[in-house]
Parts: structure tokens; C-alpha cells; sequence
């Protein structure tokens, strides 16, 4: 039999616990706020229009909204290089906003996460406005990382080092100086070193949390601390380090320092704020992110450079709970966000190349980006299938799963916009080696019709594709074939079946068939091969990722099955 365990049926003591841990299980939408839904008619989506979208976000059934930045930015990076970290953009809306988007999505029981950017700010920051109008030397300056130049006049960089987002990573000012940014030039680095810097990120913290926010998605968590002092490597001796530990920029020891300050601020609350870290280190570096005395959990990134593969994804599950054990968090799923190629198109792409360690030797997707996503490399088809049964597959397992707007609608990066009209650093920065992240970012479509499919009356600030129609909200609402149902029944049944966090894989007796069992009696099972494969006899589907004809598992598809609680079926 099933046993539902629900919040009315716990002691308050417990209830009290299982409210403090909200986080450990839950389903997180994703919302670019640009690219969600416009309210004013401007081309770019604001807060009043997520407010406007609450009922939407209740009906899918998510746990807590993430939102990334809103802040007043000049957009050199989508919003992450942030002017003022307790403000709106005044494109976006108000403070005022702000509080009436937490009080709607707290009436429907939904929690809000905001973005915290604390690696870098924008260069149109006051700190950094007050640091290019004081001389070297100054207490404006000691905010930032600012050095002199190599050779007699000092007119080459401190270093040879490039920027994440290509081309160098120092850029020179008026008096001679430079300032390092790892990221864009308009994204001056923080000192982290400096006192007053940590002190202005605790109130920072304390902020938002004051206005209700629940949790916190830490940007590049793993880069905040550095060690800069001379004489300082070269790039090509930088990249023969380990990254992790004494380097000079990444996954420092002594960035948990300031986690530590950050969990205590986050303490002083009932119940405690939660975070998320986005660090990409090594996995055996990640539980230190996710530990109780620092962030709490942090995001495991496998599944975006994994292949729709049972060995892969086995492996990663296996992988990740161990890791998440040994930090006493919950581990956390994504397969889309607003950095990578969405998940539906990576699936319908022949595999990328592998180096020997089985990481992509380019980023899934990128080459079919930079082709100009040809059609015929594409099978669009098989790849919503797959992403359907994976998003199936990681919504069966324990831990959070994340989501990204739009992944709900089945939604295909968008390959085809014109040069002139990407917004990405990284394209601009990088020709003819990246295509960038804007076609992940294109506004939703809402409506099967109209300029900006619903998105808003003025427009869309990024083009969309005229296949976004059948993908629109209006067109797939009520459809019980469609994506939005799908993740509308799984994530209500989710809540119902969810219990402790633990599973145990049964054998199928074939490689290509993946089945693991969930405390309460249910299990789900994953057809990642070619051809069908039988369900056990007495298998009961509680849900599909595509319509299934007697009891077999098609290709490419997942299934939640109801079992008694002896009931390794396949075995």
C-alpha cells in the first residue's frame, strides 16, 4: 500500500522541522524575470508581470521560485553585473513590486530565492564610480583588485590572464592603473580581502531576508576569495595548478570563511535562510559548499554534460548521493538553465565528442549553434521525448530538482537569431568560438498568437522563433499529451509520493532499462535504449512520460510505477 505522509499529519514539533527543511525536496522554477512575462508593454519582462503569472506557477505545483538578478544593471551581462544589490531595475519594477511578488507567491504557498552576484558588481556601481574618481592606493580602490601595469610606463597588464568571457582579464583606467575582472570589463571584481566588503554582503543578506525572501543562489560561489600576491603566475602556470585549494582565484580554502559569516546571518532567522551554491569544482570539492556550517546545498551540474544514457546517468545519481551524504545536505538536479543549451535540443544532437575523462570536448550543443542550427541536425522530435523522460526521471529522485522557464512547454533552444540583435558577452567577446547563451533566454510564449506570443504588448526584447506557437502555454493547457500537463501531474504527484531521502535500484536485466525504488512503494523506471522494453507483470503507471500501449516501455521514456512495498518486481 501507499503511505502519503502530509504536513497534517506530523506533530507541530515535526511540522516545525519539515518547514525548517522545505528546501531538501523541493521543486525550484527558475524565472529570468527579461524573459518571463512583461507587464508595462516595454519588450522586457518585470516583476508586475511575474505577480500577474502567480496563478500559473501555483497551478505547475513548484515549491520556491528562483529568480535571477533584477537589480539595476546596465545589462553587459544580463543582469549580472549588478549596480545596486538592494534595488529593483527600474525597467523591472520597484521595491515596492518586489514585496507584492513575495506576498502573492507566499499566499499560494510558493517561496521566493533571489540571486546574490557577490564575485563582482557593475562598473557603474557607486563603490566603483568612487573608486575611478580616487587615486591608487585608496580605500575606494582596496574595494576592487586594482594593480599597476608591467614595463617602464607601466602600459602592459599585470598579468596575461583571460577572462571567462575571452579576451583579457585586466582592463586599464584613466591614471595608468588596472582593475581585474574575470568575468566582462564592465564586471570589476570584488576584494574580498577587504572588511568592508564582507560587512556590506551580510546587510546585503539580512535585506532581502528582512523583506521575506527564503533563500539565496550564490554566482560563482567558488570565486569570490583570492590570493594576488606578487609574484603572480602566468596564465599557461595558472593552468597547470590544481583548481582548487591554494590557487590563486578558484575554489580557495578561505572562501568557506565568508560562508560561514553568511550561515550565521542566515541563522539568526526561523526558519533559516537557505543558499545554493553555483561552484564549479570538483566533486569531491562540492560538499564543503553544501555542508550545514556554510551554504547548505549546492548544484550539481552533471546531467548538463551528460548524453541521454543510463550508464551516465546511474553513474550520477550514484555520485551525487554519496556527495550529498557526505555533506548532510540533499543533492540537486538541473538539466536546464539560462547558461546552457536547453535540454530538449542537447538530447536531439548527435552526442559531442568525449575526452578521455568523459566530459564534452565542446560544449554540448555549441557546434549546432555555430553551424546556424541547422534543421537537419536536429531531430526535434526524439529530443522532447528524451528530455520528457528525463525530466520524469529526475523529478522521481530524492533530493531538489531545479527547473528552468520554459522547460515545462518543451521548449527548443532558439538557434536563428541575427547577429545584430544578440545581447550575450560571450558571443561578442569570443566570435566565431561561441554562439552565446541568448537562445535560452528568449521570452516565453504565453499565447499561440499576437508580436510577442503573449509575452507582452510591446514586443520581445529578444526574437522568437514562429514554432513557438505550438509550444505556447494556451496551446498546450488541458492538452493531457502535452509538456505543461506532464510537469503539471508530475509535480503533484511528486508531492504526494514523497518521502524519505533515499532510493534503491532494482534490476532490470538490461542495461538500457534504469528502475529504482523510492521509500512508500513506488518506483520509476527509464527506457534510455532503441527498442521496447516489458514492465513487470502487475506494474501499475501512476504517470508516463508518453502515452503507453500495453505493458510495454517504449523508447526513450519514463514511467512512475505503483508497487507494494515487497515488490522488486523485475528481479
Amino acid at each position: 500500500m501507499l503511505r502519503l505522509v502530509t504536513l497534517e499529519t506530523l506533530t507541530a514539533p515535526d511540522r516545525a522541522r519539515a518547514d525548517a527543511a522545505w528546501w531538501r525536496q523541493a521543486a525550484v522554477y527558475q524565472i529570468y524575470p527579461r524573459s518571463f512575462a512583461d507587464r508595462n508593454g516595454d519588450g522586457i519582462g518585470d516583476i508586475a508581470g511575474i505577480t500577474a503569472r502567480v496563478p500559473y506557477l501555483a497551478r505547475l505545483g513548484i515549491d520556491a521560485v528562483w529568480l535571477s538578478p533584477f537589480y539595476p544593471s546596465e545589462l553587459a551581462d544580463g543582469g549580472y553585473d549588478v549596480a545596486d544589490y538592494r534595488a529593483v531595475d527600474p525597467r523591472l519594477g520597484t521595491l515596492e513590486d518586489m514585496d507584492a511578488l513575495i506576498a502573492a507567491l507566499e499566499a499560494e504557498g510558493i517561496r521566493t530565492i533571489v540571486d546574490i552576484v557577490p564575485n563582482h558588481t557593475s562598473d557603474q556601481h557607486t563603490w566603483f564610480q568612487e573608486a575611478l574618481a580616487s587615486p591608487a592606493g585608496s580605500p575606494a580602490r582596496d574595494r576592487y583588485i586594482f594593480r599597476d601595469g608591467r614595463g617602464p610606463d607601466g602600459a602592459e597588464p599585470p598579468t596575461d590572464w583571460v577572462s571567462v568571457f575571452g579576451g583579457p582579464a585586466w582592463h586599464r583606467v584613466a591614471d595608468g592603473q588596472w582593475y581585474f575582472h574575470n568575468f566582462a570589463p564592465e564586471q570589476p571584481d570584488l576584494n574580498w580581502a577587504n572588511r568592508e566588503v564582507r560587512d556590506d554582503f551580510l546587510t546585503t543578506l539580512r535585506f532581502w531576508s528582512d523583506r521575506g525572501v527564503a533563500g539565496f543562489r550564490i554566482d560563482v560561489a567558488h570565486m569570490l576569495t583570492k590570493d594576488l600576491t606578487e609574484p603572480l603566475p602566468s596564465q599557461a602556470e595558472m593552468d597547470a595548478l590544481p583548481r582548487e585549494g591554494d590557487h590563486p582565484i578558484i575554489d580557495r580554502d578561505d572562501v568557506h570563511e565568508v560562508y560561514a559569516e553568511w550561515r550565521r546571518v542566515f541563522d539568526e532567522y526561523d526558519p533559516p535562510r537557505t543558499a545554493v551554491a553555483e561552484a564549479w569544482v570538483a566533486p569531491h570539492r562540492r560538499p564543503r559548499y553544501a555542508s550545514a556550517e556554510g551554504l547548505g546545498q549546492a548544484f550539481n551540474f552533471d546531467l548538463l554534460e551528460a548524453d541521454f544514457d543510463a550508464e551516465q546517468f546511474v553513474s550520477i545519481v550514484d555520485d551525487n548521493l554519496r556527495l550529498a551524504a557526505a555533506s548532510g545536505s540533499s543533492t540537486t538536479w538541473v538539466l536546464s538553465n539560462h547558461d546552457v543549451v536547453r535540454h530538449a535540443t542537447r538530447y536531439g544532437l548527435d552526442r559531442p565528442a568525449r575526452s578521455a575523462d568523459g566530459r564534452p570536448v565542446e560544449k554540448h550543443g555549441n557546434a549546432w549553434l555555430l553551424a546556424g542550427g541547422p534543421e537537419s541536425a536536429l531531430d526535434r522530435a526524439a529530443g522532447l521525448a528524451r528530455a520528457r523522460a528525463a525530466s520524469l526521471f529526475v523529478l522521481g529522485l530524492p533530493g531538489s530538482a531545479y527547473l528552468y522557464q520554459g522547460e515545462e512547454l518543451g521548449l527548443h533552444e532558439v538557434a536563428t537569431i541575427p547577429d545584430v540583435e544578440r545581447q550575450d558577452p560571450t558571443f561578442f567577446r569570443n566570435p566565431g568560438v561561441e554562439l552565446g547563451r541568448d537562445g535560452c533566454r528568449v521570452p516565453l510564449p504565453w499565447s499561440a498568437e499576437g508580436p510577442s506570443f503573449g509575452f507582452g504588448p510591446g514586443g520581445s526584447h529578444l526574437p522568437q522563433p514562429d514554432w513557438f506557437a505550438e509550444h505556447a502555454v494556451e496551446t498546450q493547457e488541458d492538452d493531457p499529451s502535452s509538456t505543461l500537463e506532464l510537469y503539471r501531474a508530475a509535480l503533484a504527484l511528486r508531492h504526494e509520493l514523497q518521502g524519505a531521502e533515499s532510493l534503491r535500484w532494482v534490476p532490470t536485466g538490461d542495461a538500457q532499462v534504469v528502475r529504482f525504488a523510492r521509500p512508500g512503494g513506488w518506483h520509476v523506471v527509464t527506457n534510455f535504449g532503441d527498442g521496447d522494453a516489458p514492465l513487470a507483470p502487475g506494474d501499475e503507471v501512476l504517470l508516463a512520460s508518453r502515452s503507453l500501449s500495453g505493458a510495454v516501455l517504449p523508447p526513450a521514456t519514463t514511467a512512475w510505477i505503483r508497487v507494494d512495498d515487497e515488490g522488486d518486481r523485475p528481479a
